[in-house]
This record gives C-alpha cells, structure tokens and sequence, in this order.
C-alpha cells in the first residue's frame, strides 16, 4: 500500500504560496505516496491544478475550540495517514493530527507542541523565509530542496471563469492589463490611502492600461473608493472572483501594484513584475523571490512596528508618494522586463532578522529604502 500523507497547509494566502517550493519538493521525493493538502476552504482553489497531491481536503469544522478540533479529527482519522506534516507553528495544528491517528507528525517545536510531534524540527534563532521554514519541515521528512521558486497552476475552468468576469467588465484579452491591489487582511496599517492608489491607477490609465482592482469579496468598499476616486474606468473584480479565477487573472496582468500581501505572492508565482508599498512589516519572511519585485518604503524611524492599527500618523504609508510608485510601475507596462527588473530590482535589502517577540521589532534599526 502506498503511503498516506496529509500536508497542513499554512493558514494565510501569501504563505501557502510561498509553502509551494516545499511541496514541489515533498512530491518528488516521494512520488508514490498518496498526499492530501489539508486547507482552509477559501484558499483550497490556490492549489487547483498542481501536480503534487492526489487530493485537496478543505477543513470542514466551523469555529474554533475543542469541539470544533475533535470534528474535525474524526473526519481524517478513517483516511489512515501515516504521515503528517504540519507547516502552521500552532498548537492546535499539531493536536488535530495527533487526534486523527496520523502515525507520524512533523513541525516546528513553537508554541509549547514538542510533546506532541514524533519529529520536532529546531526552529531557527530569528525569522526566516516563509520558504525555507516550510522547506525546513520537508527536510526533516526526507524531501531535498526542488527549487526555491514560488509556483501556481490554473485549470481550465479558472481561466474561462476569469475571461467571463473580465468580459463583463469590458477588459478585452488583448488590453494591457495592470492590476492593483489595495487591501490587506492583516490590518489597516498595511493598507496604503485609497486615493493615492486612485492616482496610480490613473497614471497608468495615461500610459495605455486597463486597470483592474482585485481583492477579496469583503474588500469590495475599498476597491469601489478606489474606483470612484479614479478619473479612469476601473474593472471592480472583488466579489466575481474566487481565488482561482483570481489566478488567470493575475497571470495575464502585465503589472501589480500592492500593499505587502497575498496578492503579491500570487503574481510572482506568475512571473509577473510587481510594485510592493511595505509600511508596518519587514522583509525578513518575504526577502526570497524577489527578482521581479519592487519593493518600496518610506524613510521613518519607527519601521518595521508590526501594529495592526498605526497608533500615530501612519507615516511609513502616507509618506510613500505616487510618484514614486507609477515610476516604479511604468517599466512593467510600457518596457522590457530587464528595465523592469534594472537597478531597483529585486527590492529593498533583507531587513534584520526580526526576533519573536513582534513588539520588539519596533527597536531594530531602520531598513534601507528602495
């Protein structure tokens, strides 16, 4: 009988992402096992298409709590997995497995969960990349590195559902198309104004863009002031969309322009050239796969802060001019990908590794600006 894997995948859009390279490698090393990727439903459609599991299991539990874990226990305990690897660094991750029956787990010893993995990887001194600490967790079940690359599919039925949607918003095949990205679901001090993404968006407009604003469906108020505040016609894509459909479109975008979120991370995973506005956070899990990533900040003292809500003036974000930002974009839209990709490129250097206490990070000293 073939082995049994299950795969826990991380929790957030950008890092299932960036968990890709992992379980590119976890695939080749063991191509004939059975592996199941056990995800939250809404980010299931990232990983419709790819060739390195043999099923995608959406969590099937509500809420959260005990009840909610046993549930979801009892749903996977009759698929007999000898195999678990557990890429959140959550304790209640790791139980969930052990409740299942799963023979052998493997993760990070964080969060006090050593006692309950057969395989507890040492997690490094400071933060890494998002990519090395799946890749750390593959190793430790035998998968050497495949590529540190990020890496998306699109099915067929993505790619017809994205050319309707973008149809009916009057965006031809054949348009240039430049997307932005305003929201983040970490919080608002991700978020760069409204208006000045209005005033980017124009600026490509100007160019010869089609500009499409994409996010997810509780976004939509922030792409719709978006899109008021812009004197050119934009393509409102939140709501329409799943995350599938949002790859196509993504894939065919000749730039994006974001705050330091998901969206980024999908469109590297498709080679497309991306502008990212980094305000509260740091580099130091998102400094790998920078190659076509522009990566802009404000010179302020009091970055990186990880606040979710600024509690001052929001100047690591107001203090980032459009200007600036459209200059960084233009390249992409109107240019060769070696202009794009020319002395800004890939971005701002690593920033110091920040420490697990995310209040401290407050404390580094600033990163240099792009």
């Amino acid at each position: 009988m073939a082995e049994r894997i299950l795969v826990r995948a991380p929790n957030w859009t950008g890092d299932v992402v960036m968990a890709t390279p992992g379980f590119r490698a976890l695939r080749a090393a063991r191509p004939g096992a059975h592996l199941a990727v056990h995800v939250p439903p809404a980010l299931a459609p990232l990983l419709h298409g790819a060739p390195w599991f043999d099923e995608v299991v959406p969590l099937r539990s509500a809420g959260r709590g005990v009840a909610a874990l046993l549930r979801e226990a009892r749903a996977l305990r009759p698929r007999r997995f000898d195999l678990g690897l557990c890429l959140p660094d959550s304790f209640s991750s790791a139980l969930l497995m052990r409740c299942a029956g799963v023979r052998r787990v493997v993760g990070h010893a964080r969060q006090g969960r050593r006692a309950l993995l057969h395989v507890a990887v040492t997690p490094p001194a400071g933060w890494v990349p998002r990519e090395q600490h799946v890749l750390d967790v593959i190793a430790a079940a035998g998968a050497a590195p495949r590529g540190t690359h990020l890496e998306l599919f699109v099915t067929d039925d993505e790619e017809q559902h994205a050319e309707t949607a973008l149809r009916r918003q009057g965006v031809r095949r054949e348009d240039a198309l430049a997307l932005l990205a305003p929201g983040a679901s970490y919080g608002p001090s991700k978020l760069w104004p409204a208006a000045a993404f209005a005033q980017v968006g124009d600026g490509l407009a100007r160019a010869g863009a089609r500009i499409g604003l994409v996010g997810a469906p509780r976004e939509a108020p922030l792409l719709q002031r978006v899109a008021a505040a812009m004197r050119a016609p934009a393509a409102v894509l939140a709501g329409p969309l799943d995350l599938g459909a949002l790859k196509a479109v993504m894939r065919r975008a000749r730039v994006l322009v974001c705050n330091d979120a998901g969206a980024r991370h999908v469109a590297v995973a498709f080679g497309v050239p991306v502008v990212t506005l980094l305000g509260p956070t740091s580099l130091a899990k998102t400094s790998w796969n920078l190659e076509r990533v522009r990566v802009l900040s404000a010179e302020v003292g009091c970055r990186p802060c990880y606040h979710r809500v600024c509690p001052t003036d929001h100047r690591c974000m107001t203090r980032l001019e459009p200007a600036r930002v459209l200059a960084a974009a233009l390249p992409a839209l109107t240019g060769s990908a070696r202009e794009f990709c020319g002395e800004e490129s890939p971005g701002v250097p690593p920033d110091p590794a920040a420490p697990e206490d995310p209040a401290a990070v407050r404390h580094l000293p600033r990163p240099a600006s792009a």
